[in-house]
């Protein structure tokens, strides 16, 4: 997502923020930001009351993005069952896990890098991990799963271990792995 110069300053601050600190971490400082949005400090400090509320705007932005990279869009060809549409949100990851400057799951990077539950950032973070959670959850249920919540959350640590370690080049996943592993959680636990 580029900036343009007929956004608005404050669309240049969130779109800068969320590429930064994708790219770089959350330890980036405020004049960089500034520099890379082509806004003033005094602007950003009248639009925004901190860089961290202004990490956490630019999390919320894009998390509506995020989500449609790797859940199924409903429609005709989309993925019919359960099953197929869990298998569809870990073959997503394993196709962008290989792109050109994929750093995993920014919402999970950046409840790493700030270790503060409380973090405007973590609270937004926080929730877009709650939700692909439900999602799964919601897809075990519909799937018969005797204990959804407990699937759910063993497809979370996949997602998340396979998003990281990717991201930090220990593991390339364009070899099935991560699908796999979720493959094989599913016939486990008896999801249709």
């Amino acid at each position: 997502m580029a900036t343009t110069d007929k956004a608005s300053p404050r669309d240049r601050l969130l779109e800068a923020a969320a590429d930064l600190f994708y790219r770089d971490g959350v330890s980036v400082g405020v004049e960089a930001l500034c520099r890379s949005a082509g806004v003033s400090k005094r602007s950003m400090y009248q639009l925004f009351d901190s860089k961290e509320e202004m990490l956490a705007a630019s999390l919320e932005r894009r998390r509506a993005w995020y989500e449609a990279q790797l859940t199924p869009a409903d429609g005709p060809g989309a993925p019919a069952t359960p099953r197929e549409r869990v298998r569809d949100v870990f073959e997503r990851l394993e196709k962008g896990s290989v792109t050109p400057g994929y750093q995993g799951c920014p919402y999970l990077a950046v409840l790493v890098e700030l270790k503060d539950p409380e973090h405007p950032a973590s609270v937004v973070a926080r929730d877009a991990k709650g939700r692909m959670e439900s999602y799964f959850r919601e897809q075990a249920e519909q799937g018969g799963v005797a204990d959804p919540a407990v699937l759910a959350r063993q497809l979370m640590l996949v997602f998340d271990g396979a998003s990281a370690r990717a991201g930090a080049r220990i593991e390339r996943l364009d070899d099935g792995l991560a699908l796999g592993t979720a493959t094989a959680l599913m016939d486990a636990a008896g999801m249709a």
